[in-house]
């Protein structure tokens, strides 16, 4: 008895993906600008609305807990329902959130409008990246479209805060509403009539009711006691509360998920190590990321008195880093090189770049500091992200492909979340205690506000060390976790019925 191994011919691939992506990648930058474009706006935004003081972070944070809280349930509903039409629903949702949201009277009506954007991204963005992964199935052109897309997953908050200072200096703070509307209806045009979803890729099985309440209640526990401690503190009851609530909620649901029929999010997608290491170092590293966006912006404003635009522009070395990170050094080793040997190195090269900001004092040049730690940044970020995105969806049974990619999204969302709350505390506390340390020697005005500065920045810095060893724990998971080898190896995510490049099928002959 002897082996004879035939390959099966590889199936056509779908015509129209290229110019799939072009729409796939407008409605992904969308949904990632407005998570820091209207950081910039809030201020213009907040005295037009009245909004107090106390409740001013509930305009970012409406957002946050809608996308985090419902991501899980969005991807499911992608699988179930088909990505296409959950992609265009998506964004035709997205698009009358942000028409209400740009026209908000008061407080009620924007804080309504950003739960609604959140509720409908975390609709839209699962499809997105799941549409990516079954349309594109052959290894070379995966790696180049997973490049184009992790550059704009990346890079696309800077972007946010260019665009947002723009509009909100020569236009109006509405404006950062507005322009999703464009964006939105010629993503969904484009997405209806280009987009060609592959048979097979469908998960009809029952709607997991309990676990959609469960993982739903959990992660916005988990986000909302985040946002709160930066706020109330750490020992405040309430935050404690949500902590434990979050922890019990969230046990529940993965007792749940090992038990019913048909999961909301299938255990098999969680316990393999390599999706596993990805989804963990992918949330470690957007910890330190975004934390940094956020110092950053003000280190700028308030310690160098840049103008909102000028702030926008102080960011383009990040975005340039990672674009040619991502597209430049990621795609070209992806097919190449096994993944850990990009993301390990890359969150390194992250966490250097990060280490150089620790040096950050109130008269640092911008060209001979922050230029060259954003390069580093952006370089590491955009090299490790391009195969943390693939890898993410790689492997996956096609039914899954829309909760396994609602999952990177969902360790994005509560990384971000988790990154501004820790980071934040963090700073607030050391610039305190500096304050209390040196408040003696500032007798005057002028001293007082040179203090005041000082404590701010030296508060940046202790919080950014922290951030240096968060990349480094990143950057220890993605090579010890991470196994596989290249990602152009083994089946491809979401491809359908026997749409890999080649199957090989074993025959045998008596």
């Amino acid at each position: 008895m002897s082996k004879i191994t035939a390959t099966a011919p590889a199936v056509q691939a779908d015509p129209s993906r290229w110019k799939a992506l072009v729409f796939i990648a407008l409605a992904q930058l969308m949904v990632v600008l407005d998570a820091t474009i209207v950081n910039i706006a809030l201020p213009s935004a907040q005295q037009d609305l009245g909004i107090s003081d106390g409740n001013r972070q509930w305009v970012i944070t409406a957002y946050a807990l809608a996308f985090g809280g419902l991501l899980l349930f969005g991807g499911r509903i992608a699988d179930l329902w088909g990505r296409k039409r959950t992609f265009v629903v998506g964004l035709i949702g997205f698009a009358v959130a942000s028409a209400l949201g740009g026209a908000a009277t008061g407080e009620a009506m924007m804080l309504g409008a950003r739960a609604l954007q959140g509720a409908f991204g975390a609709l839209l963005a699962p499809a997105a990246l799941s549409l990516l992964a079954v349309m594109f199935t052959d290894a070379k052109e995966r790696a180049k479209a997973f490049g184009i897309y992790g550059a704009i997953a990346g890079g696309g908050g800077a972007v946010g805060l260019i665009l947002g200072g723009f509009l909100t200096e020569y236009l109006n703070w509405r404006w950062t509403f507005f322009v999703n509307i464009p964006f939105a209806i010629v993503a969904a045009a484009g997405a209806y009539f280009v987009i060609r979803e592959p048979a097979g890729g469908r998960n009809r099985s029952a709607l997991d009711i309990p676990g959609v309440i469960l993982s739903t209640l959990g992660l916005v526990s988990l986000v909302y006691g985040f946002t709160r401690a930066e706020s109330a503190g750490w020992s405040d009851a309430t935050t404690i509360g949500l902590f434990v609530g979050s922890a019990v909620l969230l046990l529940a649901f993965v007792i749940t998920e090992a038990r019913v029929k048909s999961p909301l999010l299938p255990l098999r997608v969680l316990t393999d190590r390599n999706r596993g290491g990805v989804y963990l170092s992918l949330g470690l590293a957007v910890i330190a990321m975004f934390g940094l966006f956020l110092f950053l912006t003000y280190y700028l404003q308030v310690v160098k008195g840049y103008s909102p635009v000028k702030t926008g522009f102080a960011f383009l070395p990040m975005i340039a880093g990672m674009i040619t990170g991502s597209t430049q050094i990621g795609t070209r080793l992806m097919t190449r090189v096994p993944p850990r040997w990009l993301m390990g190195p890359g969150f390194l090269t992250a966490a250097v770049g990060m280490l150089l900001l620790t040096q950050l004092e109130i008269g640092s040049s911008y060209a001979g500091l922050i230029l060259p730690a954003q390069l580093l940044l952006g370089l590491g970020m955009g090299t490790a992200f391009m195969p943390a995105m693939s890898l993410a969806t790689h492997g996956v049974d096609p039914r899954d492909a829309g909760v396994a990619s609602a999952m990177v999204n969902t360790s994005q969302q509560v990384g971000g979340a988790i990154g501004t709350a820790l980071l934040n505390t963090i700073a607030a506390s050391a610039t305190t205690a500096y304050i209390a340390d040196h408040a003696a020697g500032a007798t005057t005005p002028g001293a007082q506000k040179l203090l005041q500065l000082q404590g701010m920045v030296e508060g940046y810095s202790a919080a950014i060390w922290w951030a240096v060893g968060i990349l480094v724990v990143s950057a220890s998971i993605a090579v010890t976790l991470i196994t596989t080898g290249k990602p152009g190896s083994g089946v491809v995510a979401g491809s359908g019925d026997g749409v890999e490049d080649e199957v090989k099928i074993p025959v045998v002959a008596h």
